[in-house]
């Protein structure tokens, strides 16, 4: 081969590799490993489920700034139809091979956890709480829905992640062992009033916020959380207490002697101006532990429904001893912490109606069609923790419905398992042990 023969044949080399580079697409590099998740419920004007939307009509926003979809599933009436397969994750270090499961093999249903705050219902209102739970067989669960159980207080029912409709006979031994007004009222006269009251809502909370944690390693799947409460109001009937704590002093003669001054104007009263602080600081801590909670569930992309089998609420028991004022004040602050945990993680809040057959029908509408979306954040700084989500879709007419927004988990807070790296079977109630 001659000096020029062999120049060309090293140009004519040169320049297939050089063509070969310009067709491959460029490299993606992620500023995440964790795929977000969230899912989207999208409705024409009569309110029908939007069955025929692709990659090309969504738009995900992330504090604003698009992002690339990475997956895409669609659940119509049940069934999981798998348009867009994530890429493997980026890992670091040796992540050892575990079960994996074909995509078309994998359960279609939707997961449930039945959450029973005893906690927080009446003794009285226990036979409520099976007359509405009886109801989920015909309304809500079908097959391939998978439920759990778990209760907050000495209920103590813990059923492991099941598709056998028999095991919810265990919400047989739910029993109601709240507080009732006249009791909080009573133990105004003691020094720590409402300290065990807010201890009981801190287990409820960190119950389920366990229990939500356990969810996150599940991808692709409804993820419903039934949250069976009278709701919270850290700060309950505070006149009555006031007056109560008076007259307890006055009768062991705590004030003999002492003329009371009588306080026209209410900022002067010591009473109101302390009660007043008390509320503040009490709804704050309300918030803050509500808070918490709906970060979790967000970040693990669970949905609360929340019920309260009291149903229409009206005036109160004569036997509270109660003004109907004080009372609805009571019932309005229980409904709102209820509201905020089912609005804030894509929801439906079932309170003040006696109407829980439509009700389930209408969670089982909401949970069994629906589209999961999935992306890998393009915003690396994790000092954001907190970051708003919107979804666009191109269909005119078209009504979205997502939750607005996800939390980043905390530097010391173990991260879900990768696909491949021996996945938590959904056999395993989240946050129970095994019975």
């Amino acid at each position: 081969m001659s000096l020029r023969t062999g120049w060309k044949a090293a140009l004519a080399v040169a320049l297939l590799a050089v063509g070969a580079a310009e067709a491959q697409p460029p490299p993606v590099f992620r500023s995440g490993v964790t795929l977000v998740t969230t899912d989207v419920i999208v409705r024409d004007g009569d309110g029908q489920f939007i069955p025929d939307l692709t990659r090309g009509d969504f738009t995900i926003y992330e504090d604003g700034v698009p992002q690339r979809l990475a997956s895409l599933v669609l659940v119509h009436g049940g069934r999981v139809f798998n348009q867009l397969l994530p890429p493997p994750p980026v890992q670091e270090g040796i992540i050892l091979p575990g079960r994996t499961m074909q995509p078309g093999l994998a359960t279609p249903g939707r997961i449930f956890v039945i959450f029973i705050d005893d906690l927080h219902i009446r003794p009285p209102d226990t036979p409520l709480i099976h007359r509405v739970m009886d109801l989920l067989p015909e309304t809500l669960l079908h097959e391939g829905d998978e439920f759990g159980i778990i209760s907050s207080g000495k209920s103590a029912i813990r059923v492991q992640m099941t598709s056998d409709r028999n095991r919810l006979r265990a919400i047989d031994r739910a029993v109601g062992e709240a507080f009732d007004p006249r009791q909080l009222i009573e133990r105004a006269t003691q020094l720590s009033s409402l300290g065990e009251s807010r201890w009981r809502a801190h287990v409820a909370f960190k119950t389920a916020r366990e229990t939500v944690r356990g969810l996150e390693q599940i991808r692709h799947r409804r993820k419903v959380f039934l949250y069976v409460s009278a709701g919270y109001n850290f700060n309950p009937f505070d006149d009555s207490r006031v007056n109560a704590r008076i007259e307890s002093m006055q009768e062991v003669g705590f004030f003999d002697g002492v003329d009371l001054p009588e306080f026209d104007e209410p900022a002067l009263d010591q009473f109101a101006t302390v009660d007043a602080f008390g509320e503040v600081f009490s709804d704050s801590e309300l918030h803050n532990e509500l808070l918490l909670l709906i970060d979790e569930a967000n970040r693990a992309n669970v949905s609360f429904y929340t019920i309260d089998v009291r149903g229409l609420t009206t005036i109160p028991d004569l036997d509270f001893d109660l003004r109907t004022t004080e009372w609805n004040e009571h019932i309005r602050k229980q409904h709102s912490s209820l509201r905020t945990l089912a609005e804030l993680t894509g929801g439906i809040a079932v309170v003040n109606r006696n109407t829980f057959r439509e009700a389930f029908t209408e969670i089982d509408a909401q949970t069994s069609d629906y589209y999961v979306l999935g992306f890998y954040s393009s915003n690396p700084d994790e000092t954001r923790r907190t970051r708003r989500l919107r979804v666009e879709v191109a269909r005119e007419g078209a009504e979205v419905r997502s939750r607005t927004h996800y939390m980043l988990p905390f530097p010391d807070s173990t991260p879900p398992s990768p696909p491949g790296a021996a996945p938590v079977a959904p056999t395993e109630a989240p946050g129970s042990a095994r019975r």
